[in-house]
């Protein structure tokens, strides 16, 4: 698997976890410290998060970091 389809996977995951809390952004950007214009980024493919944002993100959502990228997909 490329760069571009484990951004792609990461941003698809992202955007649906958030759905399923039904968190806004802004409500994800504040339980993770992560500005909205960079969590905004991440969800539209535009920026490689480091692992730790990763991790940061994953925590504020209340699941496990492998949620977001799912290891199994990224064997495909």
């Amino acid at each position: 698997m490329n760069k571009k389809q484990i951004l792609s996977l990461l941003a698809s995951s992202l955007r649906a976890e958030r759905a399923r809390k039904n968190y806004t952004q802004e409500k994800l950007s504040e339980l993770s410290s992560i500005s909205m214009e960079y969590l905004s980024r991440i969800e539209n493919e535009k920026v490689c998060p480091t692992i730790l944002v990763v991790a940061n993100i994953a925590m504020a959502l209340d699941i496990p970091i492998d949620k977001l990228l799912p290891l199994d997909e990224l064997k495909k």
